[in-house]
């Protein structure tokens, strides 16, 4: 089994860092790989970013493809450019959003999301109820830190995580705490460790249903909406 983690940013370091998370908890049998574009912006803020972001994630999985990746993995929790992927991709597509926002609503009833900037929370709380959780989710909340700081000041990222997961637990009536950030992965044991909240990272949960996919023998849905894109004829020209 091949698993593919895709980094729709070009940042080589956060690459490394799903990666790692991720080869913690894969099956001895299952190979992991992790690749990021070279074109793409630095980290993905808003939705400029994530439109300048997809043609380079949906390279990567073409080229996966080729090389008969069993399914692919899009670290970054705004989900970017999923629906598309899936078109693309014979195997199952997970985005680190929706892998983390099924967990959840596993272990827990009622649970929150804590990002980084402010301008991802209408980003995140559109996907949480997409993927059908907004009776479930509580709250999502911002640290107001940016993407790239996560690796700058770790230190300062953890505090604030903590007090956020505080916020949490007191103020929402969360039961769980979901990672909204791929960025903040490599906190998550201690997070949970020292808050006694059980705190969900997407990479890994992404990561352990995708194996549970592919052992399944399940694929992507090519019927309809998921069908690989229609192939357009060269020189086409339409007439008014």
């Amino acid at each position: 089994m091949h698993i593919r983690i895709i980094n729709p940013n070009s940042t080589a370091s956060m690459t490394r860092q799903a990666l790692e998370r991720a080869l913690v908890v894969k099956n001895a049998n299952t190979q992991v790989s992790a690749v990021n574009p070279l074109d793409t912006p630095l980290s993905i803020e808003g939705g400029a970013d994530e439109a300048m972001a997809v043609p380079g994630l949906l390279s990567e999985i073409i080229r996966g493809e080729a090389l008969g990746v069993d399914a692919y993995i899009i670290a970054c929790f705004d989900d970017p450019g999923l629906h598309a992927a899936r078109e693309v991709a014979r195997g199952p597509v997970l985005g680190i959003c929706q892998a983390a926002v099924q967990v959840a609503m596993t272990i827990s009833r009622r649970f929150s999301v804590i990002t980084t900037l402010p301008r991802s929370v209408p980003i995140i709380e559109e996907l949480v109820s997409a993927y059908g959780a907004d009776r479930h989710c509580r709250k999502v909340r911002s640290i107001n830190l940016p993407v790239l700081s996560l690796e700058e000041s770790p230190v300062e990222a953890e505090a604030l995580l903590l007090r956020e997961i505080e916020r949490s637990t007191l103020e929402d009536g969360a039961e769980a705490v979901i990672l909204g950030c791929a960025g903040m992965s490599t906190l998550c044991d201690r997070l949970t460790e020292v808050s006694g909240v059980p705190v969900i990272d997407g990479v890994t949960a992404a990561m352990k249903l995708a194996e549970a996919l592919v052992v399944a023998g399940y694929t992507t849905s090519k019927v309809n909406s998921y069908n690989y894109p229609r192939e357009k004829s060269a020189g086409c020209v339409v007439c008014a």
